[in-house]
């Protein structure tokens, strides 16, 4: 499943936001939200299957927990959008510099004064 397609679903979100609270039952987590509890496991398998949540076995109950290294690739994205990319790198602006100094000093530079005898 993909990452961005697990995210998309409002439920799967919320899910997310509880188990990032500590790990929980099915049960526990159904209890939260008004859907059936063979609902939130499918929701749990989706996520499970994107790499969001770990299940564990204990006895007859699985728990579940938030795989916090699984939105590295989400941060990537994110951060890729919010830092912009600089549009010109250092070797453009020193050259530009170099021209802005070689432009000044022609036009500020004193008249030859034979030049205009």
């Amino acid at each position: 499943m993909d990452l961005y397609a697990a995210l998309a679903d409002p439920i799967r979100r919320a899910l997310l936001r509880q188990l990032a609270a500590g790990p929980a039952r099915v049960v526990d987590l159904a209890a939260a939200h008004p859907i059936s509890r063979p609902a939130i496991s499918r929701h749990l398998r989706v996520l499970g299957e994107a790499g969001l949540v770990v299940a564990e076995t204990r006895g007859r109950e699985r728990h579940y927990r938030f795989a916090p290294e699984s939105l590295a690739p989400l941060a990537t994205f994110v951060a890729e959008l919010t830092v912009p990319a600089p549009r010109f790198s250092e070797r453009h602006l020193d050259g530009l510099d170099l021209e802005v100094r070689r432009t000044v000093r022609t036009h500020t530079a004193p008249l030859d004064t034979e030049e205009t005898a």
